[in-house]
């Protein structure tokens, strides 16, 4: 069984709970997390933990042993933190981000993901159902990507 831990950063816990519905149409994360709890227990181990501050973001992510997956939605620190990207280089265990809303239809600064290079994939703008295709990756997706973040890695590459 795969231990998989979500992580979230800051301002993700007001989603379903009030924050701009119009942009996050999401159900309120405590049952998005017993949906996946119920759905996937025969299959993966889910912790989950979450924390305003980039430092307690990057000691989850050392925390190297206790699990094999992380999904991560880092909130507006994805556009900002080169200490969560190398975290999450550093680590070395596969991560997929998540963000809820579709980040490319708002502000401009959001369009910049610093720490989606260092991860194996990003899914944006899917609503809660983007933690839930996350962790089927992790679950069920190519375990032999381990160049994520390399220079020689598709997802630094430019597509054309």
């Amino acid at each position: 069984m795969k231990r998989i831990r979500i992580l979230h950063g800051p301002n993700v816990r007001l989603i379903g709970r009030g924050r701009e519905p119009e942009l996050y149409r999401s159900r309120p994360w405590d049952e998005v997390w017993k949906t996946l709890q119920e759905k996937y227990s025969t299959q993966a181990l889910l912790s989950f933990f979450e924390s305003p501050h980039e430092g307690q973001l990057i000691s989850w992510i050392w925390e190297v042993e206790a699990y094999d997956g992380l999904i991560f939605n880092p909130g507006a620190l994805a556009h900002t933190s080169y200490a969560l990207y190398d975290a999450l280089r550093g680590a070395g265990k596969p991560c997929i981000e998540v963000h809820v809303s579709q980040i490319y239809a708002r502000e401009r600064f959001r369009h910049r993901l610093i720490t989606a290079a260092a991860c194996r994939g990003v899914i944006i703008g899917l609503g809660e159902y983007g933690y839930e295709m996350a962790l089927l990756a992790l679950l069920y997706g190519d375990s032999n990507a381990t160049d994520i973040g390399s220079p020689s890695s598709s997802v630094l590459k430019n597509p054309k």
